[in-house]
């Protein structure tokens, strides 16, 4: 670490910078923003599930006193609006079906055109003076539908008399990985064969701030800024670029506080789109705001899959095949990103951190008339992790081996790295059995016999659960970094990602004033907006600090560079005598030194040759192709009390192996925030649709449950820093690991607490009514 780095340097527990501007109220969120003359927008939703529309009468909701405009699919269609582009205009995104039929490429449009497919859909979009009087005016819109049958869930969706959704059927894909001969052989020379069916539940995303979208037009310029919360203002203004018809160029997305994203701000919504058509059409700035209820009816959800799994032992524990088939219900659209994600990382990572020799996925999606799917934090990680895990803690009650010992058993092995596993991934670091045995040490396993026998006491049963895992973290594999030197000797840092709460401004700041060598409070780090920052991919798959951090290394290099090229001049002095270090280059064995500030302002004042002239700057596009695989277990103790189905999480532990930790706070922060939506999953969040009528009945939080702080005992967490050899920061990733690792301890816990009262499988989420009924249904008598 460089002494000017000091305490902020890379590995210190510095606290959030942006954290102070945030608590005192000094966020630039969304719906701070309200510019001269702005109108106000609301969504008129389609009451059913499926339906045609038949007329759409906007006459009287126009000539509202303060509405200003209607929009329906006719005005879009008039102005050239195109579809929200899916992944089939995506190829590097795409995979075939396993009969080499071509996929499936519905349009999804802004406002619902001839049929709408989800409870929710917006069919018109009214613009007022007030969004009172834009609320009030869709109530006068007539829209004549004529209904028909909806369906919800996707086996239901497969069935040859399904109502369909499309023309083509309801079939989204229908995909393969893997040796299926070498998976049926093995099975069919196992000692032992294990199964677990199994749901991974739908799940509304709970970020703090609700989602915005204010608009301007420059008919001067022919500019569309949009303003929103998302996780890419990059990829935001691509795609709206692309809807709108227009070239990027007269696009301007900005993003400044964001309140959280967890996949779901990756995607282009429709009102972004309505806001920038209104915008152009009235002159004039146009904001749309959802609230609660408009965000459990329009945002994509999450999760949401069957899954078959199935595991092969030989007579010694050892693993030989899994076989996993995965069904998806993916509602009524495909989103630009998260229904082929989902299916990606199962295909990644279905042997997880075992050595099993060979391995097949088969993976179908359905369209139902649901909300669309979306990437939702550890998309498809957590479920391959969810659905191993479940099954090796079945395979240890058939054997019974140990379920420590089986996974021990059976971990790829460190010397084995780099280890290419049978579904291809190629895991280049990991010790696996060190991790788990930190976890254990942590959680105290070895006690666990007196808090058992304690609760026993209490009259309740109580168990414990592990759940290791491994992420497939990436993402897009393009970034950008631009350092920029500022005549007062501090360094502005331009980074293609965006910070919606993980703390970029620090750990960026971190990295950086180590490498310069310069004050950490000197460091600004600039992002969320297209004219500033035009390149980049944005804040996905725990990716940042491996893509953005390792461009940074390379714009500091390009940026020294051409200091010493300015120092060389300045200095009177051989380039290659001269040496950067503590923010300033220095001619080797003297005294003699240009500071940061000096060759940024001799670059401007124009005091150095022509080609130096301008600012001090470095800057790189970085790429790779490669994956980073951060790991680590988890170790539930859950308590159950057997006459109410209460289940509460008495102990939680976790080791994570994020490679190098640039900083410990945030590191444990994500693995707080990831442990606690895991945890939500597995005890108590659902989406419920009405079977009949396509109607959601979870529609808010009188009826959606949320995981509260008394949920949770005190979380202990570590990490285990095995650095990553695939980039040259060291770093896997850290965003993830706690959703990943959660679902599978605690629901492996609760089973272990459940079986001695004759319960061996329990699904998703295990709310105290699913766990009374699973012990009512274990106790009653077996009819013969």
């Amino acid at each position: 670490m460089s002494a000017s780095a000091g305490s902020f340097g890379v590995g210190q527990p510095v606290r959030r910078v942006e954290d102070r501007r945030l608590v005192l109220g000094q966020g630039r969120f969304g719906d701070d923003f309200g510019p001269p003359g702005m109108a106000h927008a609301y969504v008129l939703r389609s009451p059913h599930a499926h339906a045609r529309i038949l007329h759409i009468d906007a006459a009287r909701a126009s000539k509202t006193k303060g509405v200003r405009a209607v929009l329906t699919a006719a005005e879009l269609a008039e102005d050239g609006v195109k579809p929200i582009p899916t992944w089939s205009r995506q190829p590097t995104s795409t995979f075939p079906n396993r009969d080499g039929s071509p996929l499936p490429d519905p349009p999804y449009y802004p406002l619902a055109r001839d049929k709408v497919r989800f409870a929710g859909e917006a069919v018109a979009f009214v613009v007022a003076e007030t969004r009172t009087l834009a609320q009030d005016a869709t109530e006068r819109i007539e829209v004549t539908y004529e209904e028909l049958p909806p369906v919800v869930g996707a086996e239901r969706a497969l069935a040859q008399d399904a109502p369909r959704l499309w023309d083509a059927g309801n079939l989204c894909f229908d995909t393969e990985h893997g040796d299926a001969a070498a998976v049926e052989r093995a099975f069919a020379a196992a000692a032992h064969v294990v199964r677990v069916w199994h749901v991974n539940n739908r799940l509304i995303v709970h970020y703090m701030e609700p989602r915005i979208a204010l608009a301007q037009y420059d008919a001067a310029q022919g500019l569309y800024t949009l303003r929103c919360g998302t996780q890419s203002v990059q990829r935001q203004r691509l795609v709206l670029s692309h809807v709108l018809d227009v070239p990027p160029a007269r696009v301007r997305v900005v993003a400044d506080d964001v309140g959280g994203g967890f996949g779901a701000r990756s995607f282009l919504y429709p009102e972004h789109i309505l806001v920038s058509v209104a915008a152009k059409r009235l002159g004039r700035p146009v904001k749309w705001r959802a609230d609660r209820g408009e965000n459990f009816l329009s945002d994509t959800q999450g999760r949401d899959q069957i899954m078959d799994a199935a595991l092969a032992l030989d007579k010694e524990g050892r693993f030989l095949a899994v076989k996993l088939e995965a069904l998806h219900n993916i509602g009524a659209y495909i989103t630009t990103l998260g229904h082929w994600a989902a299916a990606i990382n199962i295909m990644r990572l279905a042997t997880s951190v075992y050595a099993v020799p060979a391995a097949y996925a088969r993976l179908r999606a359905a369209f139902t008339n649901c909300v669309p799917i979306n990437a939702y934090r550890g998309v498809g990680r957590a479920e391959a992790i969810y659905a191993m895990e479940r099954l090796v803690d079945a395979a240890a009650r058939v054997t019974g081996i140990d379920r420590i010992e089986l996974r021990r058993r059976n971990f790829v092995p460190p010397e084995a790295m780099p280890y290419k596993t049978a579904v291809g991934s190629n895991y280049d670091s990991g010790e696996f059995a060190a991790v788990m045995q930190k976890a254990l040490a942590a959680a105290d396993w070895n006690g666990f016999a007196a808090r058992k026998a304690a609760a026993r006491r209490r009259g309740n049963l109580y168990g414990r659960g592990v759940g290791c895992y491994i992420e497939s973290a990436g993402g897009q594999p393009l970034e950008y970094a631009k350092l920029r030197a500022e005549p007062d000797g501090g360094v502005t840092v331009l980074a293609g990602t965006h910070n919606h709460g993980q703390g970029h401004e620090t750990s960026y700041a971190q990295v950086v004033a180590e490498r310069l060598g310069i004050p950490f409070a000197k460091v600004r780090v600039v992002f969320g907006d297209t004219a500033l920052v035009e390149k980049g991919a944005g804040t996905h798959g725990s990716r940042s600090m491996r893509m953005a951090g390792s461009a940074m290394l390379g714009a500091a290099k390009a940026l020294i560079e051409k200091g010493t090229a300015i120092a060389s001049h300045l200095l009177e002095a051989a380039a290659e005598d001269i040496e950067f270090a503590a923010g300033a280059f220095h001619v080797r064995g003297t005294d003699r030194a240009v500071s940061l500030a000096e060759a940024a302002n001799a670059a401007r004042d124009g005091a150095v040759p022509e080609s130096l002239r301008g600012e001090l700057a470095g800057d790189l596009e970085y790429r790779t192709e490669g994956l980073t695989f951060p790991n680590g277990c988890h170790v539930c103790e859950i308590e159950v009390d057997p006459e109410t189905g209460k289940a509460k999480i008495a102990r939680y532990a976790a080791v994570d192996d994020v490679g190098r930790v640039i900083n410990p706070l945030l590191v444990h922060g994500q693995a707080h925030g990831g442990i606690a939506q895991g945890v939500g999953q597995a005890l108590m969040e659902h989406v419920a649709y009405d079977a009949e009528t396509g109607q959601l009945l979870s529609g808010s939080l009188m009826d959606y449950a949320l995981p509260r702080a008394a949920d949770l005992p005190p979380l202990v967490v570590d990490t285990h820093e095995m650095l990553c050899r695939t980039n040259p920061i060291g770093v896997k990733g850290a965003g993830e690991g706690g959703a990943t690792g959660a679902p599978p301890a605690v629901i492996n816990a609760l089973v272990d607490a459940l079986a001695e009262a004759g319960v061996t499988h329990i699904d998703m989420p295990a709310t105290p009514e699913a766990v009374w009924r699973a012990l009512k249904v274990a106790a009653a008598p077996r009819r013969t």
